[in-house]
């Protein structure tokens, strides 16, 4: 169960169905950039994505089969005021390793410290299963959302210190403050909706000078 406080009146929401997101995009891109883009702007003006104990665990609820252990219904009605620091401190630190990574400088020593610590946070595994046939498992000794930061840590690890470093971009388009993964040799922008808004400023601009 989970206390929203609405205008200062409490109320609880008992069915994950019924969580309300902070209106973060959803672009598929990598588990560390997807949760990076949980900041995003609005007319130009930055939005936080996080706010709340039920914006991330809304956040979870829509991403939560992208994880090896996808965090059960009452997982994310239990989400509280820790996992609400913690996925908001790991979104801060991709945000500022991302920014580092496509416009260069020194990468935040404490940016660096934070995903190293949730890669920590969790032991996992995986169990050995044998019903109609052999399957592995994924288990932790922590709480589902730990181990789903931890794992994202851990994309993150991987993401920075591998290959598609190289295709981290950041959107151009006007007003845009989100990271993608370039998955395609034309892809220039982090959605269609960026790519039609920057076609169209440049065609004002050029409009203009022409006048």
């Amino acid at each position: 169960m989970i206390l929203t406080d609405a205008r200062r009146g409490y109320h609880e929401v008992v069915n994950v169905e019924d969580l309300e997101g902070g209106g973060a995009p959803a672009l598929g891109e990598p588990l560390p950039i997807e949760l990076a883009n949980a900041t995003y702007a609005v007319r130009g003006r930055l939005v936080d994505g996080l706010q709340s104990v039920e914006h991330v665990a809304a956040w979870f609820r829509d991403n939560r089969e992208r994880f090896a252990e996808p965090c059960a219904d009452a997982d994310l009605l239990g989400v509280g005021p820790g996992e609400l620091r913690a996925t908001r401190a790991l979104r801060d630190a991709i945000r500022d390793l991302a920014s580092v990574a496509v416009r260069g400088g020194a990468a935040p020593a404490d940016a660096v410290a934070e995903v190293n610590r949730q890669v920590r946070a969790a032991a996992r595994w995986r169990e050995l299963s044998w019903g109609e046939g052999p399957a592995a498992l994924a288990r932790s000794a922590t709480g589902p959302v730990t181990t789903a930061l931890a794992e994202i840590a851990q994309q993150t690890v991987d993401l920075f210190a591998g290959d598609r470093l190289a295709d981290l971009r950041a959107c151009q388009a006007p007003g845009c403050v989100l990271y993608f993964v370039k998955d395609h040799p034309r892809r220039e922008w982090c959605s269609a909706g960026c790519g039609t808004r920057a076609r169209a400023a440049r065609h004002y601009e050029r409009t203009r000078s022409a006048r």
